[in-house]
């Protein structure tokens, strides 16, 4: 009995050659697809069409969370809990209120940002189907790779394997499940 099929993974030898298959596997219509590179490679998002990251937004709440729970904090303790006054100062002032608001924006900002990337990244991902194929060492050394998954609706093993071929893919393989 087979195994059941990942995807298929595509070689390419440099960063122009994966751009122009990504634009491609895109044109095509494919959403269920990565591309693996030993570098940066400028505009691949753009090529593989995606979007801007939501991660930011997570930020944008955690930082407005951790302001409005520092100014809250300081009303609170100064202007309900302990109303004492010192020295003909009010109970409350944001001035006085700041520095904690800072501080507390700043550390909510980044639980929300560390928080925000492991959950739309699907983090901790303890195993991945591609670490199991042999293209995998050349793709994190000098090789540039694509892999298409088989839960994509545009999937077709042969069709697949023929867009990778005509996009310049060498090394065509079945990844297994």
């Amino acid at each position: 009995m087979a195994a059941p099929s990942h995807g298929v993974i595509a070689t390419f030898d440099t960063a122009s050659d994966i751009y122009h298959a990504a634009q491609k596997v895109r044109d095509a219509g494919f959403k269920f697809w990565d591309c693996i590179t030993p570098c940066p490679v400028h505009g691949l998002d753009g090529a593989m069409g995606v979007k801007r990251s939501k991660v930011p937004r997570f930020s944008l709440i955690g930082g407005l969370i951790g302001f409005t729970t520092g100014m809250s904090m300081i009303f609170f303790t100064g202007a309900v809990d302990y109303k004492l006054i010192v020295g003909g100062k009010p109970l409350f002032s944001p001035m006085f209120a700041f520095p904690v608001s800072y501080e507390l924006t700043i550390l909510f900002t980044a639980f929300a940002t560390i928080g925000g990337m492991f959950l739309l990244n699907g983090l901790p991902m303890h195993y991945h189907p591609v670490l199991k194929t042999d293209h995998i060492h050349r793709g994190l050394d000098d090789k540039f790779l694509i892999v298409i998954e088989a839960r994509d609706p545009k999937f077709d093993l042969a069709a697949t394997k023929a867009l990778l071929e005509s996009a310049g893919g060498k090394d065509i393989a079945e990844v297994e499940a």
